[in-house]
């Protein structure tokens, strides 16, 4: 099992200040982060690395939105295997079913919950190991 300090937690999202309250959260908890403001960026990003886990936004500017990043990381045989899970603050139940049927391993509503976002994580990241 990885050291927490050696998993890299890739978070996608379009908001400057929940990205930076993102990585706050998980550096806080001991894990690598980086960080990816559209689907293209994220896309580049997994080109050059493969993170542990990836926290994706489902509403991103542009023609790569999160759902159709999650289906294009998930092609990849790569990145199959890395659980993404989205970030939205669309938690109705048809909004969970399209994450899902994306290829997210998880869902969290915004605003997210920074008190209980750490043991979230864990329990996301034993899909990994």
């Amino acid at each position: 099992m990885a050291d927490r300090q050696e998993q890299t937690i890739l978070v996608v999202d379009d908001n400057d200040d929940v990205r930076r309250l993102l990585k706050k959260v998980l550096e806080a908890s001991g894990y690598g982060v980086a960080e990816a403001a559209s689907g293209e960026e994220a896309l580049e990003f997994t080109q050059k690395a493969v993170p542990d886990l990836v926290l994706m936004d489902m509403r991103l500017p542009g023609v790569c939105d999160g759902l159709e990043a999650t289906r294009r990381l998930k092609r990849d045989p790569r990145l199959s295997g890395v659980p993404v899970v989205a970030l939205t603050a669309n938690v109705l139940e048809k909004d969970r079913e399209l994450a899902m049927a994306a290829g997210c391993s998880g869902f969290i509503g915004k605003p997210v919950d920074i008190t209980s976002l750490s043991s979230l994580i864990e329990r996301y990241m034993v899909i990994r190991r």
